[in-house]
């Protein structure tokens, strides 16, 4: 046997000759940067070969349409991995999302289409995984699943435990003559545990998508609020005028007035009135400084919340976003919770004393978050726990 490089549409494949037949593989491609991509260049590769050597070995007129399909939709989902047109590569950092959903769909069919084209030994050698791949993506309750299940039974097939459920096993004729029998309606549930599979990855990257443009948002705001307090330090200034003794003073995040004696109403003894003196003793900073606490705070929680998360094999990132979400949420609870305070909405706390108080609390309230947060947490979790993986972890329920 030989190998050689030849031209393929513009692309190099490599043709092994052997007994005067020219089997034209095409290249892996590569590298690219993300690592779903490198996965689908890879699985389309595995694909094509096997479908090259279905038709080597068991070549049959109607197949031809299938083989076909097989390389067009294989040739989708490598340009759905960016190595395709210039127009994909431009746009696949953009369309991230809908690029992955259109690869995995594309190498389903691909092997949708190969479980017609295979024969029936090597389908019933695949049996098990198939059997585990409908159980994993269709629940329980499933009339599909539950026929797949049945079909199972009958070929001799362990269940899901493991335990053998057949008490005689079939012979092998028999056993393949029954997948000739029932191959498309394998081929049926097998694409539709495919199809759920699909959605699930769909509703993970609608869910991970609602908490960025959350994030986002946030994030806006809280810079839009240090924005306004750089440019207006007194039209919201977290400024607290604690009383004792007869003498008040305005205490500010990032400094203090001096001590005055204040009258009935607005008044002082002078004639100033308090709001003049808050407006002297507010910074430009003073919100920034309460944010960046806040956020600091916020930090902290996500760092400690980190104990609590399981490495995830999906591929959308939703932890990283999860944690995200928690800085710009510290930065506005830290603001909120002390114009709370100001406002005297808890008693007995209207009056912070120092600036180290008021610093103090914002760290408080920005670790606060976490109590809004964690809700969202826990439906991250609820989202990822329906994307059924070998790294989810078996509770003996089931999702859709």
């Amino acid at each position: 046997m030989s190998t050689a490089i030849t031209q393929y549409d513009g692309r190099p494949y490599f043709a092994s000759l052997s007994d005067d037949k020219i089997v034209e593989l095409p290249e892996l491609g590569g590298p690219v940067r993300a690592g779903w991509r490198e996965g689908t260049l890879t699985r389309a590769a595995e694909l094509e070969a096997l479908c090259v050597w279905v038709e080597q070995r068991y070549p049959q007129e109607q197949g031809r349409v299938l083989s076909g399909a097989v390389r067009r939709h294989l040739e989708a989902a490598r340009d759905a991995a960016g190595v395709g047109s210039s127009r994909s590569r431009r746009k696949r950092f953009i369309l991230h999302g809908p690029s992955m959903e259109r690869a995995m769909s594309n190498l389903d069919a691909v092997e949708a289409h190969l479980l017609n084209l295979e024969p029936a030994a090597d389908v019933l050698g695949q049996m098990p995984c198939l059997l585990r791949h409908v159980q994993c993506h269709l629940r329980p309750n499933d009339s599909r699943r539950q026929e797949f299940e049945r079909l199972a039974r009958r070929l001799g097939i362990g269940d899901s435990d493991g335990s053998a459920v057949a008490t005689v096993e079939p012979d092998r004729a028999a056993q393949e003559q029954l997948v000739d029998e029932e191959r498309r309606r394998i081929v049926t549930i097998v694409r539709a545990a495919s199809s759920a599979a699909l959605r699930e990855q769909v509703r993970l990257r609608s869910f991970r998508n609602i908490v960025v443009t959350t994030t986002v948002l946030m994030t806006l705001l809280a810079v839009g609020l240090a924005i306004t307090g750089l440019v207006y330090p007194a039209l919201v200034p977290m400024c607290f005028v604690p009383e004792e003794s007869g003498t008040a003073v305005v205490v500010c995040p990032n400094g203090q007035s001096q001590p005055f004696v204040p009258l009935s109403g607005n008044q002082l003894t002078d004639g100033q009135e308090i709001d003049a003196i808050v407006a002297a003793t507010v910074r430009p900073a003073d919100l920034l400084v309460i944010e960046l606490v806040g956020m600091t705070a916020a930090a902290i929680a996500a760092a400690a919340a980190i104990r609590g998360l399981k490495g995830s094999s999906e591929r959308y990132g939703l932890p990283v976003a999860l944690a995200a979400l928690k800085l710009p949420m510290g930065a506005i609870t830290a603001f909120l919770g002390l114009l709370l305070l100001r406002g005297q909405f808890v008693p007995g706390l209207g009056a912070l004393d120092t600036p180290a108080q008021i610093v103090a609390w914002a760290l408080v309230f920005g670790y606060g978050q976490q109590l809004f947060t964690r809700l969202v947490d826990q439906q991250g979790q609820v989202v990822l726990e329906t994307v059924r993986g070998a790294d989810k972890r078996e509770t003996g329920t089931s999702s859709d």
